[in-house]
């Protein structure tokens, strides 16, 4: 199995450049790992971690913002690996400002690595998934269907992604290519470290969550894994969403908190 993993720096990417690694290890497949994330030093990090457990890892540091960098990523995968299995695109970024605050450059970021690198990447990867029947996933987030304030383009742009992830499914589905989204709800990563690393704040979240636990990186991985394997082999154009049951809450919430009448 040959994969790209974007954001494979820390958190959800880290963890599923783990899991496709063991998942093809217990299929009794050689994982060919190409990681890619603009923060050199930790990507370098876990490239030799996954090096010392037996798996074949390289890393590829840079910008998804740069036009031209999709297309650089793969054609290094087809020199290196010969061609491509499986893309997770899990690049993204978080940008805290209103939608009056924030300024056109930021509101262009956002769509720019949570939208647009999807499509050039899987583009520039097409031929190759094409010759593998592959697959490609995407980390969306919860936040494509509720709006997230302060945070404002950022659930636009991930509504944006679902909707790409569906039309490629539509348009890649004759050639076997499989194409779905990842939405993780609330996961306690890098990125979210700031809000989960305190105590009673991690408690009052998780007292949100049906399943009573904010959510490791491991639980996206692990659904990563199996829609990238021929377990999911009929299963395309779907936005999975992987909360913990958070999305479902939002009736009994509001019953919770009605006035009696």
């Amino acid at each position: 199995m040959n994969a790209i993993i974007t954001g494979a720096a820390s958190g959800i990417g880290s963890a599923c450049a783990a899991a496709l690694a063991h998942a093809a290890q217990l299929r009794g497949e050689k994982a060919n790992l190409l990681l890619v994330d603009f923060a050199e030093d930790k990507l370098l990090e876990v490239t030799r971690q996954l090096r010392d457990s037996g798996f074949n890892a390289i890393s590829l540091a840079g910008d998804m913002g740069i036009m031209d960098f999709a297309s650089h990523i793969a054609n290094h995968a087809k020199e290196v690996f010969g061609g491509v299995d499986v893309l997770v695109s899990n690049a993204g970024v978080l940008m805290t400002a209103t939608l009056t605050e924030m300024t056109l450059d930021d509101y262009e970021r956002m769509f720019t690595i949570n939208t647009r690198t999807t499509w050039l990447l899987a583009k520039a990867c097409y031929p190759m998934l094409k010759v593998s029947a592959g697959s490609v996933i995407a980390t969306a987030s919860i936040s494509a269907s509720q709006p997230t304030p302060p945070h404002g383009s950022y659930s636009a742009s991930k509504a944006a992604l679902v909707m790409l992830m569906k039309q490629m499914a539509h348009e890649w589905g004759p050639d076997g290519i499989r194409c779905n989204c990842v939405s993780p709800g609330m996961i306690h990563t890098g990125m979210t470290d700031k809000v989960y690393s305190d105590p009673v704040a991690r408690a009052d979240r998780a007292r949100q969550i049906p399943l009573r636990r904010v959510g490791v990186p491991e639980d996206i991985a692990n659904v990563v894994a199996f829609l990238a394997s021929s377990q999911a082999g009929y299963i395309t154009g779907v936005d999975l969403a992987v909360d913990g049951g958070v999305q479902t809450s939002l009736m009994p919430t509001l019953r919770q908190n009605s006035v009696p009448r």
